[in-house]
């Protein structure tokens, strides 16, 4: 064992015996660029990590605690918007510039494709990371043409909550698996004197990505695709109409509440916390917020409906990313080791209710009595379906954006926004 390996698991043992795992052990140093190439990562000192706003407030409090322990490689935090769309803009022009103000990238794991091949960050050092240990579906989010170019941080998988007391008044046993059973379980809900000015569900409809993601998992649960095995386009189908047509009649019999075109993810939690939706689309780290709300010990989580049956999810989830005009890279690495690292995940899954990349954790015995809802987050996660993994990914969200919106804002019909559409990628992913 090296000087360098027993230094570093003295300082874990330490952190550990404090009682916080999300920190790492280094030294500081220079503050030179540190250009990577073939895992040749140099440079220390300061960095930044750049991400949407963290709503949970366990980021900040974990790069505190790297902070006091790394005076010399201090991370500031960049707070971007909450909307992916924002935050994806943002990044790409930083790179567009080679500017070094942003370090480590906090990436929608559906846009790595996109970064690597502009080389706007990093090709990491594959053997330094676990992905062995983690879910395979969360690593291959992290690859582009075989290279590692991200580190998962975080999987997400789209899954439903629902009120278990009001199903339970209501006589209902079970949460319903597939759209018809939910608006039938609705109906009987409603009818409780609780739950008459209630809406029925509600996901993230808003123009920007968050459709893109409810777009594709209406598609996907229907028995459609957006883009087949090969990446091509082939999202003109009968099964694709049935899964938006069921977005577009949700809104109009109002299943779907009007303002529910207007919701991302806060609109909806903060709708099924008040006490406003009997079910609510939307991603793990709601659990953990809902414990501290009014409808604390009143709702669960099951699989998302489909058409026939279970639905399935959109591929979720965060990778750490080295932007490639940073320096500082020997910090950056060690930062990200850490900060993925299981212990890290497990304090991301306590504190925050952030879904782990690591097959273990969600068969903990121990984890899975204290968070009930993480088989059935590690099945959705097994059995989603990634968002197109292609390089003008900004060109197909920013299209499935526009013709679904079409749709379920009435100026289009469903099928003629699918047509549309199914033109819009084709000439996309030809580029």
């Amino acid at each position: 064992m090296n000087a360098r390996t027993t230094r570093a698991l003295q300082c874990s043992a330490a952190l550990v015996a404090a009682g916080l795992t999300l920190t790492a052990c280094g030294s500081g140093g220079d503050s030179s660029s540190g250009q990577s190439q073939s895992g040749s990562f140099t440079g220390r000192g300061p960095i930044t990590y750049v991400s949407g706003k963290d709503t949970t407030g366990v980021v900040q409090k974990v790069i505190d605690r790297w902070n006091e322990l790394h005076p010399k490689e201090k991370v500031t935090v960049i707070d971007l918007p909450t909307d992916a769309d924002s935050q994806r803009q943002q990044m790409i022009q930083n790179a567009e510039t080679k500017s070094d103000a942003y370090t480590v990238l906090s990436l929608d794991a559906v846009w790595t494709s996109e970064f690597a091949a502009h080389q706007w960050i990093a090709k990491l050092p594959e053997q330094q990371f676990p992905l062995s240990s983690m879910l395979k579906p969360v690593v291959e989010t992290a690859k582009y043409r075989g290279s590692l170019y991200a580190a998962p941080y975080i999987s997400n998988g789209g899954v439903l909550y629902y009120r278990t007391d009001l199903l339970k008044k209501a006589g209902i046993s079970q949460p319903p698996i597939t759209w018809a059973e939910m608006t039938a379980d609705c109906a009987k809900i409603k009818k409780l004197p609780e739950a008459k000015d209630m809406s029925c569900y509600a996901g993230q409809l808003q123009k920007y990505e968050g459709l893109t993601v409810n777009f594709a998992e209406a598609v996907n649960s229907a028995g459609g695709v957006i883009t087949d095995a090969d990446g091509k386009p082939d999202v003109n189908t009968p099964a694709a109409k049935k899964g938006l047509d069921f977005l577009v009649d949700s809104l109009k019999d109002g299943t779907i509440p009007k303002e529910g075109i207007t919701y991302q993810e806060e609109d909806g939690r903060q709708a099924f916390q008040n006490g406003k939706l009997i079910f609510h689309r939307n991603w793990p780290y709601v659990y953990a917020l809902a414990e501290k709300s009014k409808v604390a010990g009143k709702y669960a989580v099951a699989p998302l409906p489909g058409l026939n049956g279970v639905g399935a999810s959109s591929l979720g989830g965060s990778n750490l990313a080295l932007s490639s005009y940073a320096k500082n890279k020997a910090t950056a690495l060690d930062f990200m080791k850490f900060f993925t690292d299981e212990e890290s995940a497990t304090t991301f899954l306590k504190d925050a209710a952030f879904a782990p990349p690591y097959t273990a954790l969600y068969d903990d015995k121990t984890l899975v009595k204290q968070y009930p809802y993480l088989p059935v987050l590690k099945e959705s996660i097994l059995n989603a379906v990634p968002r197109p993994r292609v390089v003008q990914y900004g060109d197909v969200t920013s299209a499935i954006q526009q013709e679904a919106y079409a749709a379920l804002t009435g100026s289009k019909t469903s099928a003629e926004a699918l047509k549309d559409l199914q033109k819009d990628l084709q000439k996309a992913t030809a580029q």
